[in-house]
């Protein structure tokens, strides 16, 4: 199955990479432990047993870590990868997956993925739980994505 060439959505993307980083598991246990961290100290400083030091310290915390995985890391990112800034066209072939520009073209076997995992506006394809390739569903006609969620699943085994 062959995509239409297709150009990356900055804002699009950058929603796909929070959706990547909030899905890692050590992501979503740290992002616990500062909200719990922050709700023990609201309540004990509400409580005046710490000082209000202790509460601005963990507000802080929390703010820094929701501002650098909401919008510092998704968007240095998308900085760095220069493949967010070409024209591509991707192909679900029946062994490999083949990205290609006007350049040239790059294909992976099935089996070099590892996961795959769905968003809004794209599909996720992980080579380990760090380097993954997006690809847009707007690549395809509406009536072919089912077909491509069912190669994916079908290829790529969790």
């Amino acid at each position: 199955m062959t995509s239409q060439f297709f150009n990356y959505n900055k804002g699009k993307v950058i929603q796909a990479l929070r959706y990547h980083f909030i899905s890692r598991p050590e992501i979503k246990v740290m992002i616990i432990l500062v909200n719990v961290f922050s709700i023990i100290a609201a309540g004990l400083f509400f409580l005046k047993k710490v000082s209000p030091m202790a509460f601005l310290v963990s507000s802080v915390l929390w703010f820094a870590l929701m501002l650098a995985f909401w919008f510092l890391l998704p968007l240095t990112i998308y900085k760095m990868s220069s493949t967010f800034q070409q024209r591509l066209k991707a192909t679900f072939g029946k062994d490999e997956f083949t990205i290609e520009n006007e350049k040239g073209s790059r294909s992976w076997l099935w089996k070099e993925f590892t996961a795959t995992m769905e968003s809004p506006h794209f599909f996720h394809l992980y080579f380990d739980s760090r380097s993954f390739f997006i690809v847009p569903k707007e690549a395809f006609l509406e009536q072919e994505i089912p077909m491509a969620r069912k190669v994916l699943a079908e290829k790529i085994k969790k």
